[in-house]
């Protein structure tokens, strides 16, 4: 192991310049270098998407470590730090011939059957391509401590505008503790909180515990904590959603989330010309920070006030009701193309940047985990939990509030007031008056997908899973096959079996499903929900006490 104190972290042999508290993905974006590696099955070419630890666009090695996300690594001295994909590199990789040589897709699930003796050499390649990194280094020690146990009467996931405003309305002290994967901060006085830690699995409360609930959550540095509580309140908040489209898994293509993680100060972005796309108030933040950075603003649906005022008080273009079929480039994109819905003819623009903006989805893992009702909401595009009186889910004791639960704008600072008489026991909430996602409203994709497809370039190949390199031919061919459901095409095709647990392309192919099978998207389904949220390290699970390290009542 490298001594820390020796010298500078370095990325592939050379020294790092890591401002502090800068995440590793920053640090290299301010010196240009985004790709980090390679996709799985095809070897294209990868660089942050997310920026906020759900996808595998970022993994790298750090000290003989494999999969350490660079969005949420902060490099320390003496860090050896290396690509976990790319021969010899991520900028020249002779892998990328799989890319070149199956272009309608390699067949990973079945195998050659024909001629019988080639078999055991293509599932040799294949073994040689799945999977995400070695093992970690021989003398690398386990990155774990020992775990303990904590026994609260109130456990609170996430601690943004929310959850901070349920705990100031609840006079919240000792008895209640908030999980929070980055820095919880604002929080009350006595209100104890476990930072940089991830609720990775919340299973159906035990009956007739004193504690019904057991929440298990996993620190940065591999420290587990089971939690006991007797109420939890999710508060995991929302993230941007990703679109469909030729060339989606490319470098440049990022969330809006992923930009802001992505720019070394709000007001400078990580690129000189982008696309948004979207339509709503999003798109019009962005704009009043980076418009001067803006080439046009694509909207698969129609466009909000707030959107053409901003837009056109700086001169930027504005495409409503727009196909965004492909993004062009190789180590950067360099070009897309579009079309209006209805027929309108292609016509292409410059760009080095396509920042999706066009809607939100609940961070909902623990809820699917916990066995709460979920309710599909076409206006998201995603399943939402089926609220109750006082924000109840179909579980007793679990709550849910904020974005997570379908409330926008001030309504997600709201929803936390407004809960806190309900746990009290004060008597019943009042809904009235939030804006909520919860109305069944038309979505701004709606009948978007099948147009897509009909008019998607041929000749490009279309990434419909990032993680697993699943094709839309894949799903294709599922759907001619005579299948149906969302759960059946993940077994299929192995769409939604990546890290990032289905979070960018299920909703994707929920809504392209639906179409092709005419039919509503609740009946396509949802895929079966397995912890962890994130991976977790055995070591960590292994350091749970099975009785005493007690910490509470």
């Amino acid at each position: 192991m490298p001594d820390p104190s020796a010298e500078p972290a370095r990325f592939r042999g050379r020294p790092l310049d890591v401002g502090p508290d800068e995440p590793l993905a920053r640090a290299l974006a301010r010196r240009g270098r985004r790709l980090l590696g390679r996709s799985l099955r095809y070897h294209r070419p990868r660089a942050p998407f997310c920026g906020v630890g759900h996808c595998t666009n970022c993994l790298v090695r750090v000290n003989g470590v494999p999969n350490v996300r660079a969005c949420r690594y902060v490099p320390s001295p003496g860090d050896r730090i290396v690509s976990e994909a790319g021969w010899p590199s991520p900028e020249v990789d002779l892998l990328a011939a799989f890319d070149l040589l199956f272009p309608r897709g390699l067949d990973a699930l079945h195998g050659f059957r024909r001629p019988a003796w080639a078999t055991p050499l293509y599932q040799r390649a294949i073994r040689r391509l799945a999977g995400f990194g070695r093992l970690p280094d021989a003398g690398v020690p386990p990155a774990v401590t020992p775990g303990e146990e904590r026994r609260v009467e109130l456990a609170v996931v996430g601690a943004g505008r929310s959850a901070r405003a349920l705990l100031a309305a609840t006079g919240a002290g000792p008895g209640t503790l908030v999980v929070e994967r980055d820095r919880a901060l604002g929080l009350p006085d006595g209100v104890e909180s476990l930072d940089r830690t991830t609720a990775a699995f919340l299973p159906p409360p035990e009956e007739g515990a004193d504690r019904p609930f057991t929440l298990l959550a996993v620190g940065d540095r591999g420290r587990a904590h089971r939690i006991r509580a007797r109420t939890v309140v999710v508060a995991t908040g929302g993230y941007d959603a990703s679109l469909l489209f030729a060339g989606s898994d490319r470098p440049g293509v990022l969330t809006a989330e992923g930009a802001l993680a992505l720019a070394p100060v709000p007001e400078r972005p990580p690129f000189r010309r982008a696309v948004l796309v979207g339509g709503g108030e999003r798109v019009a933040g962005l704009l009043a920070l980076w418009g001067t950075h803006v080439e046009a603003v694509i909207a698969p649906g129609t466009v909000g006030p707030e959107v053409a005022r901003a837009a056109s008080e700086i001169g930027v273009p504005i495409y409503p009701r727009t196909l965004l079929l492909e993004a062009t480039g190789g180590r950067r994109i360099r070009r897309v193309t579009l079309a209006a819905r209805g027929g309108g003819a292609r016509f292409s623009l410059s760009t080095d940047a396509v920042v999706l903006a066009h809607r939100r989805l609940p961070n909902s893992p623990l809820l699917f985990q916990a066995g709460a009702s979920m309710a599909w909401r076409s206006e998201a595009g995603a399943y939402f939990p089926a609220l109750g009186p006082g924000f109840a889910t179909s579980v007793p004791g679990l709550y849910a509030v904020g974005e997570v639960a379908g409330f926008t704008g001030a309504a997600i600072t709201e929803s936390g007031r407004r809960l806190a008489p309900s746990l009290g026991g004060r008597g019943p909430v009042d809904l009235s008056g939030l804006t909520t996602l919860l109305d069944g409203a038309p979505g701004p994709l709606d009948g978007y997908y099948p147009e897509l497809v009909d008019r998607l370039p041929r000749r490009s190949k279309t990434v419909a899973c990032p993680c697993e390199d699943v094709l839309l031919g894949e799903l294709a061919d599922f759907h001619a096959r005579g299948y149906r459901g969302i759960e059946v095409a993940k077994r299929y095709t192995g769409l939604g079996t990546g890290l990032c647990q289905g979070r960018y392309c299920v909703p994707e192919a929920v809504l392209l499903l639906a179409a092709w099978e005419r039919r509503p998207a609740p009946e396509v389904g949802r895929i079966t929900a397995r912890p962890p949220v994130v991976p977790v390290p055995l070591g960590a699970l292994a350091g749970l006490p099975e009785g005493g390290a007690r910490t509470g009542p």
